[in-house]
This record gives C-alpha cells, sequence and structure tokens, in this order.
C-alpha cells in the first residue's frame, strides 16, 4: 500500500541512519506533547467548566513540585537534543584523512564537478561505493546549496569562499542532487544525480572517461601563463613549496594558515594578506581567472612539495 508513498529517501550514506534516529527521537516527542496538550486542554474545558453564576474557581498561589517538573522535562529532553545534535554535526564535519576530494563549482543554474585526475561533469557526480567523499565547493555567482537527501547532506555554495561536505555511500545506485536555496528563475532545474558504483566500475569509468588534464596539470600550466615564476621563483615573492596548510607570518604580525581560502584570497586580493619580509607587488588576479581555474591552481601549489624536490615552477 505504501510503495509508491515514501516516508523518506533512502538510507544511503553512513551519515543517514544517525541523522534519522535524531529526527525520529524528535518527531516523537512533538507527537508526544501535542496529544498531552490537547488531551489536557479537552479534560480541563470539561471538568472544570463553569456549571452556575456561582462557581468561583480555587485560587493556587504556586506549586512547587509541579512547576519543577514541567522546567525540568524540557530541560533534560532539550539538553539531550542539544548534545545528540551537537554530536551528528562534529562527526559530519570533519571528514576522514583518507577522503576522496572532488570538486564542485555552482553557477545558474547547473553544477559542474571537477575530479582531480582530469574529468569533468556537468550536473552529474560519480563516486565508489564504501570510500568517504569529500567535495570542496564554492559558486561562481549566487548562493546555491548542494543538496542529496538520501545521503542526508547539504551544505550552502557560497560565491567568494570555499565550503565542504563529505559523504560515504553504503548502496550503489542513482541519486537526487538538488539545490536548496533558492537562487533565481530557473531553481527549480537546478538537479542533477549521483551515481554510486562498485570500486571496479567506478576506477573502469575513470579510466575510460573524457579525461584531459589532470587539476594539477592544468593548474601548472596557468602558473605559467600567469608568469607567477616571475616572483616566486626569483625572491621577489614567498617561495610557494611546501607552503600549503602550513603557517605564514604576516607583516602585521598574525600568523594564518595557508590553506585553499588564504590562497585563493592571496590569488585575488594579494594585498589583504601581506606575508612577513616581501613587498605588496603582486597583482590582483580578480576577473582573469574562474573557479575553475583558481582550484586548478590550488590544485598545483598543493603539488609543490620540497619532499619531491619541487621548485615554485
Amino acid at each position: 500500500m505504501w510503495q509508491g508513498f515514501p516516508l523518506r529517501p533512502d538510507q544511503a550514506s553512513t551519515i543517514a541512519q544517525g541523522v534519522d534516529h535524531l529526527y525520529y527521537f524528535l518527531t516523537a516527542i512533538d507527537l508526544f506533547f501535542t496529544a498531552v496538550i490537547f488531551l489536557t486542554i479537552f479534560y480541563f474545558a470539561i471538568r472544570y467548566r463553569r456549571r452556575s453564576e456561582k462557581d468561583q474557581p480555587t485560587q493556587i498561589e504556586g506549586n512547587i513540585p509541579l512547576e519543577l517538573l514541567w522546567t525540568l522535562i524540557p530541560l533534560g529532553l532539550v539538553t539531550i537534543t542539544f548534545l545528540w545534535g551537537t554530536s551528528l554535526f562534529v562527526q559530519n564535519a570533519r571528514p576522514p584523512a583518507a577522503a576522496a576530494e572532488i570538486f564542485v563549482v555552482g553557477k545558474q543554474w547547473m553544477w559542474k564537478i571537477q575530479h582531480p585526475e582530469g574529468i569533468e561533469e556537468i550536473n552529474e557526480l560519480h563516486v565508489p561505493v564504501n570510500r568517504a567523499v569529500k567535495l570542496t565547493m564554492t559558486s561562481e555567482d549566487v548562493i546555491h546549496d548542494f543538496s542529496v537527501p538520501a545521503f542526508r547532506i547539504k551544505k550552502d555554495v557560497v560565491p567568494g569562499m570555499y565550503t565542504s561536505e563529505w559523504f560515504e555511500a553504503t548502496k550503489t545506485g542513482t541519486f537526487h542532487l538538488f539545490c536548496d536555496q533558492y537562487c533565481g528563475t530557473n531553481h527549480a532545474l537546478m538537479k542533477g544525480e549521483v551515481i554510486v558504483m562498485e570500486p571496479a566500475a567506478y576506477e573502469q569509468w575513470l579510466s575510460g572517461g573524457v579525461r584531459g588534464e589532470t587539476m594539477t596539470q592544468a593548474g601548472a600550466k596557468l602558473y605559467d601563463q600567469l608568469a607567477c615564476i616571475t616572483c616566486h621563483g626569483t625572491g621577489k615573492g614567498p617561495p610557494l613549496s611546501g607552503i600549503y596548510n602550513r603557517p605564514v607570518k604576516l607583516s602585521d604580525g598574525t600568523t594564518v594558515t595557508a590553506d585553499d581560502a588564504y590562497l585563493r584570497e592571496s590569488i585575488l586580493v594579494p594585498s589583504a594578506k601581506i606575508v612577513e619580509g616581501y613587498p605588496p607587488i603582486m597583482p590582483t588576479y580578480k576577473g582573469q581567472v574562474t573557479e575553475e581555474q583558481l582550484l586548478q591552481l590550488i590544485a598545483y601549489i598543493r603539488s609543490l612539495t620540497p619532499q619531491a624536490g619541487k621548485t615554485d615552477k
């Protein structure tokens, strides 16, 4: 009878079950107190209805046990909900160290997916089953929201910054992808599919897809085209080898971590954070590189490791 009317999407990720259990708990509390409140109202309306003009209700000045009861019970339920929800949030906000990273750019009205290996997709995301996947996301225009109901994940995709979310699919199949933030006229059409495959099938798809340059290779080419080596390879600008996720001391005495957000800002607004010991001579590349190219440049900078014996070129 109910096969055509599912009450919820499939549970298709490691996150889904925990989110659903919290949802069931909140729903049970809502239904319980809704029933108690309405039944109490009906009982009081009948039990204490006024039978004559002479009826005078007894004045109750206070009832400490009753007041403690209706204070402590909601406090306990709210505390449980807060701790439960917080633990889920923290767990779901920290991707495993071994998670595969895929890059997402939202634009009116489509999703553009970039795999590090060089394959690009539009409104489709292929991933392997039983493997953690981290999505690094940004927008070219307005705020979007990357949502996969079967995985119980959704995260705003914001222009001018990077946001991330992760999931680990637990079953193969095709699952709906939506934009859950109103983003303009064709918002309802900004949708796609997440295709979860067996690891062997995913590797076959990855090797057989239309493959261009890897993101690192494309970033290296851009690095040359923009003549970044002119400064970062000659001592005029700070060295980039091994800088990723390392502390960087600024001219104002503060220290920042050279993460994706810092590198993005340094490319687009280089005067925002000047590295100590170097003059502010870097030009801005705002309007000269796209969001996809920014991700490629950052992928290349990530690959510049002293251990590999690489220079800034």
